[in-house]
């Protein structure tokens, strides 16, 4: 497959490209830097991991009204490589709201770098945050 001479990104197969969740919100855009590459070349997964911790914050912090943590990574999936240069955005939605927590489903999808209008889903992540009192202990979330 031929690749972009300034990324070295191969363009997306056209069953690649998807189209943003029309289902979920729009929380958060990023451009990763060649600073936050790997050994390989593509952006490490841990920073990857660390936007979607983020990303996924959001929605819960409307529910939680205070402090919170990050209580479990339920699921996370690396379907495609993120490059230097792609266009992040990060789409949530409550999947779960408990008495002290709330859970959120978060997709992420790139637009290549030279071919920004087309979406191609990165990554996927289940998450789920804990609303915390001043001790770090679990709250009930008022609704």
């Amino acid at each position: 497959m031929p690749t972009s001479p300034k990324s070295g990104a191969a363009p997306a197969h056209p069953s690649d490209r998807a189209a943003p969740p029309s289902d979920k919100e729009l929380v958060l855009k990023v451009i990763p830097l060649p600073a936050d590459t790997n050994g390989n070349g593509d952006i490490f997964g841990g920073w990857v991991m660390a936007q979607v911790d983020l990303a996924g914050s959001v929605i819960p912090a409307r529910y939680a009204r205070g402090r919170m943590a990050t209580v479990a990574v339920n699921e996370f999936i690396f379907k495609q490589p993120v490059r230097v240069g792609d266009i992040l955005s990060f789409y949530s939605a409550v999947t779960r709201i408990g008495r002290t927590s709330v859970s959120v489903q978060v997709e992420v999808f790139a637009e290549r770098y030279g071919a920004q209008g087309h979406f191609v889903k990165v990554t996927q992540a289940s998450l789920t945050y804990v609303a915390i009192d001043e001790e770090g202990r679990p709250r009930p979330i008022e609704r």
